[in-house]
């Protein structure tokens, strides 16, 4: 644990789909949202320099990466990050902890990844929901991978507080049916189109 940005607690909200409008979805859509409850030492005050946050970043993603596979049981195909500051301090004090410095080991843990992350950052008191997007992981155009996970935090964040998430998903939209690109017709020679 970071002296500086001790945890609080850990939450791990899990959802498993079998069916929508009636129709089996085979394999059941797995989601799973993941996020760390951390002491936000720039709260109340305006700070330049939040590199040490960025730098603390890697291993959080890494963690968050490992729980995630873990709680949604099955191989990583779509995915996002976001999260929330407590009220005394802004929404810059979530960004910092999202960098490339975040979404590297992350995707490292969670079986690699080359699309770009789709994220969302608010400021909120305790209880506010945040509704997570997700997309392919090696994909972002690809539709039926479009959607999302909510996050209900309870108790968090306090106002000193922020809450860093990852969001899962095993597979696309059950019944996606609006065309697009499949995953493996969206890379090209260098990488995604």
């Amino acid at each position: 644990m970071n002296a500086a940005f001790p945890f609080r607690k850990f939450i791990v909200q899990t959802e498993e789909e079998h069916s929508r409008e009636g129709v089996a979805a085979d394999p059941p859509l797995r989601k799973a949202v993941v996020a760390a409850v951390i002491h936000n030492p720039y709260a109340g005050a305006y700070h330049d320099d939040l590199s040490a946050a960025v730098e603390f970043s890697a291993g959080l993603g890494a963690r968050l990466g490992e729980m995630v596979v873990e709680a949604i049981g099955a191989p990583v195909l779509s995915y996002g990050k976001g999260g929330i500051a407590g009220l005394d301090g802004s929404q810059e004090h979530v960004v910092m902890f999202l960098s490339t410095a975040f979404a590297d080991p992350f995707r490292e843990k969670v079986g690699g990844g080359v699309a770009w992350m789709s994220s969302a950052t608010i400021t909120g008191p305790a209880g506010t929901p945040i509704t997570i997007p997700l997309a392919h992981k090696d994909a972002l155009y690809v539709r039926d991978h479009y959607d999302a996970a909510t996050l209900y935090p309870g108790d968090a964040p306090r106002p000193d507080e922020v809450v860093v998430a990852v969001a899962a998903a095993n597979r696309g939209r059950p019944n996606a049916r609006l065309g697009g690109l499949a995953p493996e017709d969206a890379v090209g020679e260098d990488g995604l189109i």
